[in-house]
């Protein structure tokens, strides 16, 4: 103890001035008492939102998880476990598959469509001209009506006894005989397709146009000094500066079509012949008109479990687009 004394005093007064100022500080009980209180202070500021989350998601998730695994009927309550009953019902129902087919069809579908042309709508408004603001606010306007509204909108337009679409069409001569927009399973997803792109078209442009707009000009004044083409610039600026915008469109606009319901709810209700039925359709019926909440609770980790694995392969995916 007596050896180390001067080494420690030593390195203490070799120490610059602001670190031993900053030592005697952190030693002194008025700073710890200080820090303790912003601790508390920090706990209190998240403590509401932990409590949201647990009562609002972990218990519900800890709920459903129990009811996949026990014989639960809607009216009847829990008679008990069951496991791995609902699992294989729900797998080896004749709707599953072709509504795990269907879903997936449609993602992909939705997907391409809706961010391809929210990309070129970006693109037309993101310079400052004149009517750029109102084509702005014309794209976004559809995003304002919820989605449900928006279905009823479109069942109306689309119905071929009150529907006026059918009459346009006739009127200018596209077509001979009325059109049955939703008669058929081809017709019914193209014009679902047709009314999330109205819908969503203008909330992924908004997102888009915000990266767009952080890209500095000066790397395109440079391009353009350098000879590069408006395809080049596109190519080697545009979209690899847009990568996390149009990761976080990506990330969206797959999870919001895996889970699609009130438009097919609304539109088809699940037909032509079951043609149109989504996986979150399935859990319904389950759920509310089989009135078995053990399957549809299954039937909902299973879809819970998916939509996490793809997120992680989403997340890994653009990770390494960014390193390479």
């Amino acid at each position: 103890m007596q050896v180390k004394a001067p080494d420690r005093a030593a390195a203490e007064h070799r120490a610059p001035p602001e670190h031993a100022a900053r030592r005697a500080l952190t030693t002194t009980p008025g700073w710890r008492r200080a820090w303790r209180s912003r601790r508390l202070q920090g706990l209190g500021y998240a403590a509401p939102t932990a409590v949201f989350v647990a009562v609002f998601f972990l218990l519900p998730l800890l709920l459903v998880g129990q009811m996949s695994l026990s014989d639960w009927p809607l009216l009847a309550g829990d008679r008990g476990a069951n496991a791995p009953e609902n699992y294989t019902d729900v797998t080896g129902s004749p709707l599953f598959w072709p509504a795990v087919r269907f879903t997936l069809l449609y993602t992909v579908i939705v997907t391409v469509v809706l961010l391809g042309l929210a990309l070129l709508l970006a693109l037309l408004v993101q310079e400052s001209r004149p009517g750029a603001g109102f084509f702005r606010t014309v794209y976004f306007l559809p995003g304002a009506l919820g989605l449900a509204s928006a279905s009823l909108l479109f069942w109306g337009l689309y119905s071929p006894t009150t529907g006026p679409l059918g009459d346009i069409l006739e009127n200018l001569a596209l077509v001979d005989e009325p059109v049955s927009f939703l008669g058929t399973p081809t017709s019914a997803l193209l014009s679902t397709v047709f009314l999330v792109v109205w819908k969503f078209a203008g909330f992924y442009m908004l997102i888009l146009l915000v990266g767009l707009q952080r890209i500095p000009h000066e790397v395109y004044e440079a391009a353009r000094m350098d000879g590069a083409s408006r395809a080049q610039i596109f190519r080697s600026i545009t979209l690899p500066l847009l990568r996390p915008s149009l990761a976080l469109s990506l990330l969206l606009c797959v999870t919001g079509s895996l889970l699609a319901f009130d438009q097919f709810f609304v539109l088809t209700k699940g037909g032509p012949d079951n043609s149109t039925v989504t996986v979150v359709q399935l859990v319904y019926r389950e759920a509310f008109q089989r009135l078995d909440l053990g399957t549809a609770a299954a039937l909902s980790i299973i879809v819970l479990a998916a939509l996490l694995l793809l997120n992680v392969l989403q997340f890994r995916g653009l990770r390494r687009a960014d390193e390479s």
